[in-house]
């Protein structure tokens, strides 16, 4: 088992460093940088610019060395804890994400609990209780959490309770605590302004689960050995949490590596149409005004939280499957 970890561990160091060059990569790949759309900014502007003050301005953001020295000092010094400076905000890249992380992994994670917490007993529901009216009723409203987009929620949300409540369900706080230090009215206001993009954010993640978790343990429920163990007596509680519902929870918890960063990148929109302080639109605008080094981070950060929650994942599924960990004893020999 010690050998199975240290060798994920290299994996996982492996295809850190191979993301951090694509990233690096494709950020680069449209034409011109930060300093050629600033240029442009001044001149719509009416201002002028020489040779000189390009070559200036190059050189002050490092945009003057070649690519592999860029990329190259740019690994360095995260290495080091210094993920650079933003070229829109002129401010340290760990400073502004810092300011948004953690508030987008609080709205993230309550999401994914809420999303787990919902999805499992209605997939075990809809599962044991199949073309029921409650069955119906959640393939329903799974399907129509699928495929109405998140955003078109969040702009019927906000114009029905601005429009017949007078409510303006928008941001995380209220005004008079936007730029305030953490306190406990700090956090208690937070907390009130939490559950409308929580529900927004974790909707389809949800549905999607919903789905899942009934096919899984519908396929379980048809299979010999839950038959064989019915007709032996085997109570109908017992026989459905003690083999079936953890063997069909496992495609379940094998999400774990890829749904919490999909929510932190994919709650842009919402973030933007609820006006979230998140990192989400820091993420958009950083990647349209080529913030190389901004968008380079968030990148980076995304891809650590897959890849840690890919293995955490696998340790679950090594815990929960006694098959799965036969497996690895058999491999370890």
């Amino acid at each position: 088992m010690l050998i199975y970890i240290f060798r994920r561990f290299l994996y996982m160091v492996l295809v850190l460093f191979i993301i951090s060059f694509i990233s690096f990569v494709i950020i680069q790949l449209p034409p011109g940088d930060y300093v050629t759309s600033r240029i442009l900014q001044l001149q719509l502007s009416g201002a002028q610019v020489n040779e000189a003050e390009v070559i200036s301005l190059k050189k002050q953001y490092g945009l003057d060395l070649p690519f592999h020295q860029q990329y190259l000092k740019w690994v360095w010094n995260m290495l080091h804890g210094d993920f650079g400076r933003s070229f829109m905000w002129q401010k340290p890249v760990s400073e502004l994400i810092g300011e948004r992380l953690l508030l987008s992994m609080v709205v993230s994670i309550c999401s994914l609990l809420i999303s787990y917490l919902i999805a499992v007993p209605v997939g075990i529901f809809s599962a044991t209780h199949q073309y029921s009216f409650g069955d119906y009723l959640f393939t329903v409203v799974g399907f129509i959490g699928l495929a109405v987009p998140s955003f078109l929620i969040a702009l019927i949300l906000l114009f029905f309770s601005y429009k017949y409540l007078g409510l303006n369900l928008t941001g995380l706080f209220s005004p008079e605590f936007t730029q305030a230090p953490w306190s406990w009215a700090k956090l208690a206001d937070l907390l009130k302004h939490l559950p409308i993009p929580v529900i927004i954010v974790g909707m389809a993640g949800t549905a999607y689960l919903i789905r899942v978790m009934r096919g899984c343990l519908l396929d379980e429920l048809k299979k010999q050995y839950v038959v064989t163990a019915r007709a032996k007596g085997v109570s109908e509680n017992a026989l459905l949490f003690r083999y079936p519902v953890r063997i069909a929870i496992n495609p379940i918890i094998s999400t774990v590596g890829w749904i919490l960063p999909q929510i932190i990148s994919g709650e842009t929109i919402v973030a933007m149409v609820l006006n979230l302080p998140t990192t989400g639109p820091l993420l958009f605008h950083a990647l349209m005004g080529q913030d190389m080094y901004l968008a380079g981070s968030f990148v980076m950060i995304l891809s650590f939280f897959t890849v840690i929650g890919t293995f955490l994942s696998d340790m679950l599924l090594v815990w929960v499957d006694p098959r799965i960990r036969m497996e690895k004893r058999g491999g370890g020999r």
